[in-house]
């Protein structure tokens, strides 16, 4: 059993390797040497960054699913849910400070508080507060994205954009067929927003490493 363990940690560690090279590098090895070192340093922060957003993803399906049904937990769900966003500005500060952390979570939960109202509106039929929440959930998704374009030169604010938005576009899509009561679509977008999340995680960790690589070293 330890055998097989230390086996497939190998493969995680060389498959890391591979995911956290720049494309450039694996193309033509053109990149400094220190930029094909995967350092223990390299691959924990790419690690964190996958398990906040992965929970990122699953404490929101959990949220949709208490919101729509009227479970009991849903307050608490939304808690755990919160926190999670103060936990993913919390990652960032070692980089970028403590004010610029605290702003990320803010953002964050406003994301989360407006996720909230659509789901709400989506369940009472409410188009008119549908078309509302939305609206302003897209523009604190350009807010996302712009604060972070501006905190570092390799997350281009249009790449954000994008994958900010393919994010809300995953989430849209498991509540209405949650609504619908179409469950295999439910569980198919809830797959394809976790997978979307993961490189998302991969994006960021992979930006922070080009930004400070020395303390990657």
């Amino acid at each position: 059993m330890k055998r097989r363990f230390l086996v497939v940690t190998l493969l995680v560690t060389m498959v890391l390797s591979f995911t956290l090279l720049p494309i450039g590098a694996h193309a033509a090895g053109k990149e400094p040497g220190s930029a094909l070192c995967i350092t223990p340093s390299k691959v924990k922060l790419n690690q964190d960054l996958r398990r906040l957003w992965v929970d990122h993803v699953g404490w929101t399906r959990s949220y949709t699913i208490s919101a729509i049904a009227g479970v009991e937990d849903q307050k608490d769900v939304l808690d755990r849910l919160l926190k999670n966003q103060q936990d993913i500005g919390d990652a960032v500060k070692p980089f970028y400070g403590e004010a610029a952390g605290n702003k990320l979570a803010e953002l964050l939960r406003e994301h989360i508080q407006l996720a909230g109202g659509v789901i709400d509106a989506a369940k009472a039929g409410n188009q008119a507060e549908l078309a509302k929440f939305n609206k302003e959930w897209y523009r604190n998704a350009d807010d996302i994205a712009k604060f972070l374009s501006a905190a570092n030169p390799n997350w281009s604010q249009k790449e954000q954009q994008d994958m900010l938005y393919a994010h809300l576009q995953f989430v849209t899509d498991q509540v209405t067929a949650r609504l619908k009561k179409d469950w295999k679509a439910d569980i198919l977008a809830f797959d394809k927003g976790e997978d979307h999340m993961i490189m998302y995680a991969d994006m960021l960790s992979n930006g922070i490493i080009k930004q400070f690589p020395d303390k990657f070293k």
